[in-house]
C-alpha cells in the first residue's frame, strides 16, 4: 500500500513495489496522503516514487471486472484522482522508475514534472491495442498535457516510448540513468517548494479549468 514520508520540505510518497494498480484501498490511502500534503501549511512539494519493476500499471482491471456494478463509481474516483493531482496547491513531481501504463501514466501526466529511468521502463497508453477507449475525462486529461501530435501518436498507435523517446516529445521532462531517477525528482520538488499555497492551486485551476470540469462530470463520466 502507497505510504507517505516527509524529507525536509519535500513529501515523497511511495505509491508500492507491485503493479500498483488503482484497487479501491489504494485510492484511499493516495487520497489520504494528498490530504496530509495538502493541510500541511510549511513550503512544500510532493514527489510520487514506487520501487520494483512497475511505477504504475493503471487501473485494477481484476477488481473491476469482479464488481462491474460499480464500474461507473471506480471511475468517477479514478477522475477525481486526476483532478487532485493537477490542482493540488503544491509542486508535484513523478519519479518514474518502471513502467508507467495506462491510467498510471495518466496518472503521471496529472503531476507538474516527470522524471523518468532512461535505460529501461517505458511509458504507454495501450488502450487502442487492449480495446478500451479512454474515457472524456482521461482523453481531456492527456490532451491537456501533451502536445497535439504527441497525444495523437501515443492514444491512437500505443506507442511504447523508452525514457529517452518520451523526453524527446515532451511526455516527460528528462531522462536519467536509475540511481538518480528519485533524487533528480526530489531536487527539482526541493527548489519549487516555496510556490506552495493558494495562488499555485489558483493558477492550476484555471488553466486545466476545461480538464478539470470533464474530470469531474460525475453524471456521465464513461460518455
Amino acid at each position: 500500500m502507497p505510504s507517505l514520508d516527509r524529507h525536509d520540505n519535500v513529501f515523497v510518497l511511495d505509491l508500492g513495489d507491485g503493479e500498483n494498480r488503482f484497487h479501491p484501498d489504494w485510492l484511499t490511502a493516495v487520497s489520504a496522503a494528498l490530504d496530509e500534503v495538502e493541510k500541511a501549511e510549511d513550503p512544500r512539494a510532493l514527489v510520487t516514487v514506487a520501487t520494483g519493476k512497475f511505477y504504475s500499471n493503471g487501473l485494477d482491471l481484476d477488481w473491476l471486472f469482479a464488481h462491474a456494478d460499480q464500474h461507473k463509481d471506480y471511475v468517477v474516483s479514478v477522475h477525481e484522482l486526476f483532478a487532485r493531482m493537477l490542482s493540488l496547491p503544491v509542486i508535484t513531481v513523478a519519479a518514474l522508475q518502471g513502467h508507467t501504463f495506462a491510467a498510471g501514466a495518466m496518472f503521471s501526466l496529472a503531476h507538474d514534472f516527470r522524471i523518468m529511468r532512461a535505460d529501461r521502463g517505458y511509458w504507454c497508453l495501450p488502450e487502442a491495442d487492449i480495446n478500451i477507449p479512454f474515457t472524456p475525462g482521461m482523453a481531456a486529461l492527456i490532451q491537456s498535457r501533451l502536445a497535439p501530435q504527441t497525444a495523437h501518436e501515443a492514444m491512437v498507435t500505443a506507442r511504447r516510448y523508452g525514457g529517452a523517446d518520451a523526453a524527446a516529445v515532451g511526455i516527460v521532462d528528462q531522462a536519467v540513468s536509475e540511481d538518480a531517477v528519485r533524487s533528480t525528482a526530489v531536487e527539482i520538488a526541493q527548489a519549487q517548494v516555496a510556490k506552495a499555497g493558494d495562488t499555485l492551486g489558483t493558477i492550476k485551476s484555471r488553466m486545466y479549468s476545461p480538464a478539470l470540469s470533464t474530470l469531474r462530470d460525475t453524471t456521465n463520466p464513461l460518455g
